[in-house]
């Protein structure tokens, strides 16, 4: 049996390893999971809030306007399994909708907010069991089976799918078809491809909050993992990236400088970044390859009014 001392050093282990194998590439990357500790996710929250950021007021629409139809391509009596579930706001427009739901199983690293949204959640939906599951979405973990006649049906909204590389997507598409079972359906939202500036605002926005969220990552590495960063010589870039049709965040250095954590050095010349996320954007038919590719077959696009986002239905073949 795993112990919780050893699931927490674990976590610090895998942090620890790719701060130290990020930094010490030609090209210095971090994982964007990483962004998302307590602090992360409540910065990410706000996010969400502000003016610039189109995608959740999107999606949200989405869930609102189309609710019939959403639940009639989710069967009556289903469990809903979400990835990545966060503060779960938009879990609730969907289970509101949805034809008397059996159960809920949230997934996330962030066990204070995991811990909060499975509360608020079975406050509010009483008959409806709850689950949640404190893990990496992308890890390899097993839902146990809870026996509903409505089947299951995946829920992963807010584009998150975009932070995902090809192969870490076909990944996840791959394990949520062995969740889901043979006769499981997906929700997956997608941010569609459009005007750059409109991302490039997203991710960048007036009041701060988005390089906050990204500089916050430093101060994770600060705590954790005792490193010396000074937050002051890094500033919070967002860059259109047109091959990989992604918007990519950087934290660039604003001089030369070394930071040192783990008992190791590391220098960076003026103007070098660490890039921390990709957030790529879609269309309709790129993403139904990908869906593909994941054994999974799309079925259902719904859009909002100005067709920026999607929510995609997905069904296995």
């Amino acid at each position: 049996m795993l112990h919780v001392n050893d699931s927490i050093e674990a976590v610090e282990n895998a942090f620890a390893r790719d701060v130290v194998g990020g930094l010490s590439a030609d090209v210095k990357t971090l994982p964007s999971r990483w962004l998302y500790n307590e602090r992360g996710s409540e910065f990410f929250e706000e996010i969400t809030r502000q003016d610039e950021y189109y995608l959740t007021r999107a999606e949200t629409s989405i869930l609102r306007e189309r609710q019939r139809d959403i639940a009639d391509f989710v069967a009556p009596g289903a469990v809903l399994i979400e990835y990545g579930a966060g503060a779960g706001v938009k879990t609730e427009l969907l289970l509101a909708g949805l034809r008397d739901p059996r159960g809920y199983v949230p997934i996330d690293v962030a066990d204070g907010f995991l811990a909060e949204t499975s509360r608020r959640i079975a406050s509010r939906f009483p008959s409806l069991w709850v689950r949640p599951i404190e893990r990496n979405f992308l890890d390899a973990f097993e839902v146990p089976f809870d026996g509903s006649s409505g089947g299951r049906t995946g829920f992963f909204p807010g584009s998150t799918m975009g932070n995902l590389n090809a192969s870490e997507a076909k990944t996840l598409l791959m394990q949520m078809g062995r969740h889901l079972g043979k006769n499981g359906r997906a929700i997956i939202g997608v941010d569609l491809q459009k005007n750059v500036d409109t991302l490039l605002r997203a991710y960048d926005d007036s009041a701060g909050v988005t390089a906050a969220f990204n500089l916050n990552l430093l101060e994770r590495i600060n705590a954790e993992l005792g490193g010396d960063f000074c937050l002051e010589r890094f500033k919070h870039v967002a860059r259109w990236n047109e091959i990989e049709k992604a918007v990519e965040m950087h934290l660039v250095s604003v001089c030369d400088q070394r930071v040192t954590l783990c008992e190791r050095a590391f220098s960076f010349r003026t103007s070098e970044s660490i890039h921390t996320e990709s957030s790529r954007k879609y269309t309709a038919e790129s993403f139904e390859r990908l869906a593909r590719s994941g054994g999974w077959k799309v079925v259902e696009l719904w859009q909002d009014a100005g067709g920026l986002f999607g929510l995609f239905g997905l069904i296995r073949y």
